[in-house]
Formats: C-alpha cells, sequence, structure tokens
C-alpha cells in the first residue's frame, strides 16, 4: 500500500468527482433543455455532441488506467485527473442541454437516456475505485470501464432527428406486440393445459386425475373468445406497421407543428404494447371475463386514439386515409365480435 493511501485526503478529489457526476446525471434526467435563440443546427450540434462523448471516453480510459495497478496516485495526480474527467463532464452536460424541445421531444428523451447512461456508468466506475483503492485492476473496475465505453459508442447508432427517433419508438413497439401475439399463438398451439409443466400435481390425487381442474387449461368457450381477441391483437400490430410506413415516407421535420405531431404518434403509440400485454394475461386460464372486457375496451380506446391521432396528422396522406379507416372499422368489428361472446 503506498503512503498516500493512509492520507484521507489524497481522494478526497475522486470522492467530489464521485459526487458532481452523479449530480450532473439527475439533473440530465430532470432538467429542461435552454430554449433556442434563433436558428438551431442539428448537424452541428450532432458534431459537437459527439466530440463531447469522445471526449468523456478517452478521460475514462485515463482514470481507469491511473488506477490499474498500485500504487496509488498521488494527491496531485488525483485532483489533475479529477479536474480534467470533470470538464469533460461538464462539456457533455452542457452540450446536452442545447438541444431544444422544439426539434422533439422524442429525439430529446432518447438522448436524455443515453447521456444519463454515460454518467452513469462514470459514477459506478469511480465507485469502484474508491472502494479499492491503491490495488490491482478488479472485475468491477473493468466492467464499470467497459459499461462507460459501451455507453458512449452507442451515440453513433441514436437516432439524428425527431422522425428517426419515433420510428425507432415505433419500431420498438411492432415488436413487443409481435412477441405478445406469438406466445399466446405458442400457448394455444399446446397440450389442453398450457401450465401443466410448472403446476405440480400427485399423481395419487384422484382430485387431480386428468387435469380436471378448469383452472388450469381453456374450454373451448374460452378458446373462441381468445380467437376474437387476437384479431383485435392482430389490429394492433397492424396499425402500428401501417403508421411506421406512414412515418417513414410522410414524416416531415420543417416545422414546429410537424415535429410536435410525430411526438404525439410516438406517445399514443407507446400505450399500444402495454394494453396488448394486460389483454393477453387476462386470457390465461382461468379466464376472469370481466377483466378481459376491461381490457378489450381499453385497448380499442387506445387503438382508435392512434387512428384518429394519425388521420389527423401530416404523416397521413389521402392514399393512407383507406388503411385507417379499415383499420378502425376492424377495430370496432372485433370489439362487437367479442361483447357477444361475453355476453354467453
Amino acid at each position: 500500500m503506498s503512503a498516500d493511501n493512509s492520507r484521507p485526503d489524497a481522494l478526497l478529489p475522486l470522492r467530489n468527482l464521485c459526487n458532481s457526476v452523479k449530480s450532473s446525471r439527475d439533473r440530465v434526467r430532470d432538467g429542461e433543455s435552454n430554449e433556442s435563440s434563433g436558428a438551431f443546427s442539428l448537424s452541428n450540434f450532432w458534431e459537437i455532441m459527439n466530440e463531447a462523448v469522445k471526449s468523456v471516453s478517452q478521460e475514462t480510459t485515463k482514470l481507469s488506467v491511473m488506477f490499474s495497478k498500485p500504487p496509488l496516485p498521488s494527491e496531485e495526480g488525483c485532483v489533475k485527473i479529477a479536474e480534467s474527467v470533470q470538464k469533460s463532464v461538464l462539456t457533455l452536460t452542457t452540450v446536452y442541454f442545447w438541444l431544444p424541445k422544439s426539434q422533439g421531444v422524442t429525439l430529446r428523451k432518447v438522448l436524455r437516456d443515453a447521456t444519463a447512461q454515460v454518467l452513469d456508468g462514470l459514477a459506478q466506475l469511480l465507485e469502484a475505485l474508491l472502494c479499492s483503492p491503491g490495488e490491482s485492476l478488479s472485475q468491477e473496475q473493468l466492467m464499470s470501464t467497459g459499461g462507460v465505453w459501451a455507453a458512449c459508442d452507442q451515440f453513433n447508432q441514436l437516432p439524428k432527428d425527431n422522425r428517426s427517433a419515433v420510428l425507432s419508438v415505433l419500431t420498438s413497439c411492432v415488436g413487443l406486440v409481435k412477441d405478445a401475439s406469438e406466445e399466446m399463438e405458442q400457448a394455444l398451439a399446446e397440450a389442453q393445459d398450457p401450465f401443466g409443466d410448472v403446476l405440480d400435481v400427485d399423481e395419487d390425487d384422484d382430485e387431480a386425475d386428468g387435469r380436471g381442474n378448469q383452472d388450469t387449461y381453456w374450454s373451448e368457450s374460452d378458446r373462441l373468445l381468445i380467437a376474437r381477441c387476437q384479431g383485435l391483437m392482430k389490429a394492433s400490430g397492424a396499425s402500428l406497421r401501417k403508421l411506421s410506413s406512414a412515418v417513414r415516407n410522410n414524416g416531415k421535420l420543417e416545422t414546429d407543428e410537424n415535429i410536435a405531431q410525430l411526438d404525439d404518434l410516438a406517445d399514443a403509440a407507446k400505450e399500444i404494447s402495454p394494453s396488448v400485454d394486460d389483454l393477453a394475461l387476462s386470457l390465461y386460464p382461468p379466464v376472469e371475463r370481466s377483466a378481459v372486457e376491461m381490457n378489450v375496451c381499453k385497448l380499442a380506446c387506445v387503438l382508435k386514439k392512434v387512428l384518429e391521432i394519425t388521420r389527423s396528422s401530416h404523416v397521413c396522406v389521402e392514399a393512407d386515409v383507406s388503411w385507417v379507416e379499415f383499420l378502425n372499422s376492424a377495430v370496432e368489428h372485433n370489439l362487437e365480435k367479442i361483447r357477444s361472446l361475453l355476453l354467453l
């Protein structure tokens, strides 16, 4: 152990830096962007942001290497590296706050999460260094250093405008709805008892003979109901796919209204996947029909809202009106059929 390890002030710069990084992370998560005065160039912004991220990555490497083996750096060395890292963090957070909401709330959320992830990773690295100062490279240090690098590298893949950001949200929603639909189809394709592989049954229990408990499998009426509910789930996937295509082909960024409409579409679309999940969960045995009815109505309302917002937005050109109306009718048709089955 080096002599500096015995001095409590040797690592004080790193402790202060760790607190400062956490404060910056929290400010990024909760703070508001600066209002843009005059013209704002997204291309210039991303050029400066990428340089700021690169600087944080480089300073992280220097910090980790300095503490990769004994002895502990001198107090002067700790002060120097702490100041250097702090400068890169200040630049990163300052540039982040340059992005105004007028460029898109969805885009800003993507950038907020990515920036906060970098700062969170850096805070974890500093905590790892403070927990084992002056020692050889630890697993925690290796993992947290790699975490910062990965968080910085992902900036190359981030959407660079609000249309791209909204498309990434819609693509994610399509995948989630597809997964939920496929899970339901797989469960239906399996044996009558979809929970047979997870429930323990005493072979000598006469009451369990033949899986007689209807709480563990679907009846024929349940399956008819599920088939109709699947129609509503398929309409959900179709709506998201069609909306994605409309945004990709027709989405504009020329005006604040265009950008705000894209944000509205993303916010509405994000409600679809949770609603599909809720409906799917309520369809597993024992099927509680009141819960199914509630979740069906909820999903139908969400879909109608998405289609209504789509119809009134600039992404819906004349050629898109027909699919919006068709899917709206499909939602109504499935809703009526489901309600009639629920009355039986």
